[in-house]
Order: structure tokens, then C-alpha cells, then sequence
């Protein structure tokens, strides 16, 4: 690799083929968390029936995957701060890949309800580790995109998983639920595969006081000639939600949580209840999960779209103008829920289109807004503490549909939405065009 003008940041550095590689073996854990949500989507419409699960029951196991994901984002991320990134990195996804062999012997609810709690508990571990990771590796002007790149592919995983499932369900027969479960564990090991290699974050390395380390990495990534803006510690600092608070970010982390949960407890009803959604619009069998389908790949077209502008338009307007366009769908479905199949499909695709944005900057905000020490803690408890409120909402959507019905359902995740807005306009930074160490600061 030729070397750099003497001097050159690692903000102000070229892109290279790994930051490539790091953003697609990083938005692992997206694909995979959006895969296990929707796959498990189409194997309820089997499940179901074959355990006697009432909506309520339906809701609960749905839910308890994001439970798991909520203990594992607050373990992950204690961990990737005070340990490092890489030693976690390169093995929860092979735990992900078992347990989902493991669901294809599932006997019952019980031990359904087990296996999703613990796939979420791995899941939530590595939602800090990849992030944190691409962010400390990432120029700033690839930043916000290359972080976007990661939850497109949580939605692309979304799309897999209903077309994938869809293809089981008519192919499988009765059983065709467990290999929709077991099958998981593919993305999961070839993922895994790829992550093998990865080096540990020289920003970590730095504020750890192994500069050596860090120095080595740096000029293995960037070639020689760029140096590193990042200082050792002057001393051991706690992490977690205890040093968040001792260093003043308690407000940061308050702003982070509440806005991605207003975000995400839709997308996250849409993912796990997606045929039953569309279904109840008067959409059923096939063309009610491949109507799944088709959205999630609007999601992630969305996201793509969104990346075009994140770094033009800045953190705060993307965010604010995404709140605002993707209620605009939520209350026509609301309002018009019984109108023709071709106008739902129009209004769904639209929700998704205009929830890109607001999804690319859940990943980037929490990874700009905290230094290097909390990076990771801060990443775990916003993935904890939105995939509770995501949890409370998904086993709120069939009991809401039973009692309710779809326009009343459909009000809900508009006002949530609208939470969302009202947050934001209050509470959003702009980070656009700051390096780590600005962007991170309090006082800007």
C-alpha cells in the first residue's frame, strides 16, 4: 500500500477494499437480526395452529427475542469497552448459527420461547461490537454512509427471510417452520467466516495505552503516513451506563434512546407481524408475504437512497424531515385501511421509502455523539433499551389487531411517530462534517 502525505488523519484518509470488507462482515448482526425477526414472521402462520398459541401467546415469544437482545446489547457493549472489540466480534455469530440448529427440535412453546431469548441475547452482544468498529476505522466523510450501509442490510435480511420462508412454506410441508429456524445459521456461519481476521480497533488500542498495537494496525489499514487522533487515557475510566453518566452523556444516551424507539417500534410490528399486517388489509397467503417482502426491500432501498444525502443535508435535518415523511403514510393506512390493494401496497412501500433516512441515522447518531471509552457501552444500552420498547410493541400488535383492529393499530404507530418528531426537534445535534473527537465532545 503506497504511503500517505506525512500527516494525513485518519479522518482525512482514503477508503480502502477493508473498510469495504468491515462494513459488510459489520452489518452481519443487522442482516441477521432482520432475518430471524421475519423469518419468524412466516413460520408463526405455521406454528401457530401447531402450538395453539393465542395472540397474546403469539405476541410473547414474538417480543422475547427482542428481551434477549436488550441483555445482550447492555453485555456486548460493557464488554467491547472494557475488553476491546475484536475478541467478541469474531465468535457470537457461530453462537447465533447453533442455537438456530438447535430451534429445529423445538417441542413446544416453552422451548421456542428459550430458544428466541437466547438467539436475541447473542444478536444484542454483537449490535455494539460491529458498529463501534467501522466507526473507528471509517474517515468521516465515509462515516455516515458506511454506517447506513449496516441497517440496509438489517432490512435486505428482512426481505431474504420472507422469500426464503415463503419458498419453505410451500415447499417443506408441517414442518416446514424448523428449517425456516435452522436456517439462520447460513448467514450467520458465512458471516462468521468472513469476520475471521478482523484486527482490533485502534482507537481502543490508543485510549488502552498500547500504542504499539494501534500503531501496527494503523499502517496494516492505511498504509504509512497516517497517524491516529486519539490520545491514551490518562487513567482507567469506568464504562457502561455508570460512566455515561460520570462523564456527562446521560442526556446524550436520553436522546438517542427515545428518538431510534419512536423509530423503530413500526418497522419492528412491520418485521414480525408483516403477512398478518398486510393480511388484515384484506392481503392473504402468498401475496401477503411476498407483499412482505417487497417492502423490506423498500426499506433498504430507502436506506440506500438516504445515504446519498446524509452527509449533504446533516444529521439533524435528515432526521427531523424522516420523522415527518413517514408518518404522512402510517396515518392514510390508518385513515383508508380498507381501500384497494394497490393503494395499501402504495402507502406501505412509501412508509418504507421514507423510513430510510430516519434508519441510517439511528446507527450513525449513537456512534458520533460518544467517545471512544463509552462507544460501545453507549451503542449496547440504546440497543437495549429501544428493543425493550420494540419488545412492548410487538407483543402489543397481534393483541391490538384481536381487540382493535388495523386502523386502530395503524393510529398508534403514527403517534409513536410523532413522539419521534417532537424529540428530535427538541434534542438533535448536528455532527455533520466533524471528526470523531469533535463530534463526540460536549461542547459542541
Amino acid at each position: 500500500m503506497p504511503a500517505a502525505p506525512e500527516g494525513t488523519s485518519i479522518e482525512n484518509a482514503a477508503l480502502t477494499p477493508f473498510q469495504i470488507r468491515l462494513a459488510a462482515c459489520a452489518g452481519g448482526a443487522g442482516f441477521i437480526d432482520g432475518y430471524v425477526l421475519s423469518i419468524f414472521g412466516v413460520a408463526l402462520i405455521q406454528i401457530g395452529p401447531e402450538f395453539s398459541l393465542s395472540p397474546a401467546s403469539k405476541g410473547a415469544i414474538a417480543a422475547v427475542i427482542l428481551v434477549g437482545i436488550f441483555f445482550g446489547g447492555v453485555v456486548g457493549g460493557h464488554l467491547s469497552d472494557k475488553f476491546g472489540r475484536q475478541r467478541i466480534y469474531k465468535w457470537d455469530l457461530f453462537a447465533i448459527a447453533v442455537l438456530s440448529i438447535a430451534s429445529f427440535w423445538t417441542d413446544g412453546p416453552i422451548m421456542l420461547l428459550i430458544m428466541r431469548l437466547l438467539i436475541g441475547f447473542a444478536v444484542g452482544v454483537d449490535y455494539p461490537i460491529g458498529p463501534a468498529l467501522l466507526t473507528e476505522f471509517s474517515p468521516k466523510r465515509f462515516r455516515g454512509p458506511l454506517l447506513g450501509v449496516l441497517i440496509s442490510l438489517f432490512f435486505f435480511g428482512g426481505a431474504v427471510a420472507y422469500a426464503v420462508g415463503q419458498v419453505m412454506l410451500s415447499t417443506l410441508g408441517d414442518d416446514a417452520w424448523r428449517w425456516m429456524l435452522a436456517s439462520a445459521a447460513v448467514p450467520a456461519l458465512l458471516i462468521g467466516v468472513l469476520r475471521i481476521g478482523t484486527p482490533e480497533s485502534p482507537f481502543w488500542l490508543m485510549r488502552n495505552g498500547r500504542t504499539d498495537e494501534a500503531n501496527a494496525v494503523m499502517e496494516k489499514v492505511f498504509g504509512p503516513g497516517v497517524k491516529l487522533d486519539e490520545v491514551p487515557a490518562e487513567g482507567p475510566r469506568p464504562v457502561g451506563l455508570m460512566g455515561i453518566i460520570r462523564s456527562g452523556y446521560l442526556g446524550r444516551l436520553a436522546f438517542v434512546v427515545a428518538s431510534w424507539t419512536s423509530a423503530i417500534i413500526p418497522v419492528y410490528a412491520i418485521f414480525s407481524f408483516g403477512p398478518q399486517l398486510i393480511g388484515a388489509m384484506n392481503l392473504d397467503g402468498r401475496a401477503a408475504t411476498f407483499g412482505s417482502a417487497v417492502i423490506e426491500l423498500f426499506f433498504g432501498v430507502g436506506c440506500l437512497l438516504a445515504l446519498a444525502f446524509v452527509n449533504r443535508v446533516g444529521r439533524r435535518t435528515l432526521t427531523i424531515q424522516s420523522f415527518v415523511l413517514k408518518a404522512i403514510p402510517l396515518l392514510l393506512l390508518a385513515i383508508f385501511f380498507d381501500a384497494s390493494p394497490i393503494w395499501i401496497a402504495v402507502l406501505f412501500i412509501a412508509f418504507a421509502l421514507f423510513s430510510g433516512g430516519l434508519e441510517v441515522m439511528n446507527f450513525v447518531y449513537p456512534n458520533e455523539l460518544f467517545p471512544t471509552d463509552l462507544r460501545g457501552s453507549a451503542m449496547g444500552l440504546v440497543t437495549a433499551f429501544t428493543r425493550f420498547g420494540a419488545a412492548a410493541g410487538t407483543f402489543l400488535v397481534p393483541v391490538s389487531l384481536d381487540h382493535f383492529g388495523i386502523s386502530a393499530t395503524m393510529f398508534a404507530a403514527c403517534a409513536i411517530t410523532v413522539v419521534g418528531l417532537v424529540v428530535s426537534i427538541v434534542w438533535a445535534p448536528e455532527t455533520k462534517g466533524m471528526n470523531l473527537s469533535e463530534s463526540s465532545s460536549l461542547g459542541h
